[in-house]
Order: structure tokens, then sequence, then C-alpha cells
């Protein structure tokens, strides 16, 4: 006869995973990056333990290093596996319909996106009928920091992210000679995302269109997506295209936490 496993056993017998995992979901609860000392006392774990597995975990690209404010924060990498979770259900099956009915209430095509480490992944696509065709097609990567899903993200994510995301001009790759070339421009360009509350982009994807985004959170305030509409011309508003966005990109994020 086969016996299930005691949850509590099993972590017993596996002590480094399961104080690895407690480390991760500690982290992930606190909305801003906190001391070693904190996460042992919090956690009841001696400190060389913790500060071993945050030095592990930090060369794994899991947890960043505040060096100047020693603090510890969530990585890229662990930022990918939230990711990977939003790029399979519930999410896609969750915004599939409401992108949708974005396209068809603003008669343009819509998209809903995930960050995947410097990129955005298009996990849902809403073509519009009669509409320049699009390269955000389902499974397409991007560089986030051109494209309108992209930047509502990063906006929604610690600086610190963002910093390690973006240390130096080479990782800004280019497509239309538009767009932030270097950290400075990109620090600018999402402090007025934040203060806007949805972001923009125009001809840095691809000439003659447009992106209006807006980020989808997560029950502990992570960006998990970005919903955006992407037209072609300025004929339209972008203000009203932004509320529709913002509208759509809430009710995906209520949905998410029930």
């Amino acid at each position: 006869m086969s016996v299930i496993p005691d949850k509590t056993d099993t972590a017993s017998r596996v002590p480094a995973a399961d104080n690895t995992l407690r480390i991760l979901r500690y982290l992930a609860g606190r909305p801003a990056p906190v001391a070693a000392s904190a996460i042992a006392r919090e956690l009841e774990l001696p400190r060389s333990t913790v500060y071993h597995l945050l030095t592990t975990l930090a060369a794994h690209g899991f947890v960043l290093h505040m060096k100047e404010d020693r603090r510890w924060g969530l990585g890229t990498s662990a930022f990918e596996l939230a990711g990977g979770y939003a790029r399979q259900q519930p999410l896609a099956r969750i915004g599939r319909p409401l992108v949708a009915a974005l396209s068809d209430r603003l008669g343009e095509s819509t998209h809903l996106a995930v960050m995947s480490g410097g990129d955005v992944l298009y996990i849902v696509e809403e073509r519009a009928p009669r509409r320049q065709a699009l390269v955000t097609d389902v499974g397409v990567r991007l560089p986030a920091h051109l494209t309108a899903s992209g930047r509502a993200m990063l906006a929604a994510l610690p600086r610190e992210q963002v910093r390690a995301l973006y240390p130096n001009a080479s990782a800004f790759p280019d497509r239309t000679g538009r767009g932030p070339r270097k950290p400075s421009q990109l620090r600018e360009l999402l402090r007025t995302v934040r203060e806007r509350g949805y972001a923009t982009e125009d001809s840095e994807v691809a000439d003659g269109l447009r992106s209006v985004g807006a980020v989808v959170r997560d029950h502990a305030g992570w960006p998990v997506a970005a919903v955006a509409v992407t037209w072609a011309g300025g004929e339209l508003d972008e203000r009203s295209l932004a509320d529709s966005v913002v509208e759509t990109a809430g009710v995906l994020e209520s949905r998410l936490k029930r």
C-alpha cells in the first residue's frame, strides 16, 4: 500500500530545499527588499544558513543583493518563474475574453503579454478586422523597453530589478531608431508611466504603429502581465484608449485575485 508522505516529514528530510522556498515566499510577500537579519528573525533560521542560501539564490538570479542598503529582494529569475506560470492557465484563459471584448469595443487590435527576462512575450492576441498586420502575434518576443506592455510592467517593478535588467547601454536593443538607449532615459520614461498610470509607445516597435498598455498585478502587487491596444496613425484619442485599457487590466487583475 502506498503512503503519501507528510509534508512536515518531507520538509524535515530536505531542510535546505524547505528553507530556500520559505525565503523566496517571504521575499515575495514583502513590499520592499529586506535585510538578511530580518529574514533570519522572521523565519527563525540561523543567520549563517540564511546568508548561505541567499548567496546561492543570488548566483542563480533568484534574489538580488542591494549592497549599498544591505538588503535582499527577488531577482529576475524569480520573476521569470512568475512569468512562466502566468503564460499558462489561468491568465490566458481568463484574459482572452476580456482582451477580445476590448478589441470589439475599440475596433482595434489588443493583446496580453508577460515579461520574460528583458522581453515581453505575447500570450493572447486579438486582431481587429481590416487593420494593419502586427508583429505582436502569440509567442512573439519583443524588447520590453520598446513596447507599451513592457514599459507598463517595468514601471511596476522595484527599481533595483530594472537596474539589474538594464545595467548599461548594451542592454537596449533597437528596432526603428527610437526609444531609450541608456538607463537614465529608461528611468525617466518609467517615471512618466508611474505618474500617468499607463504606458505608451509610438513607432518604436514598427513604424506608424502606436500602443497603450496597462499593468496587471497579482495579489502581492507583482506585475504579472499587461493589457495593450495597438493602432495605426494619430487620429484616435490616446487618453480614451488608455482609460479602456486600464479598465480592462483592472478587471483582469480583480479576477486573478479571486
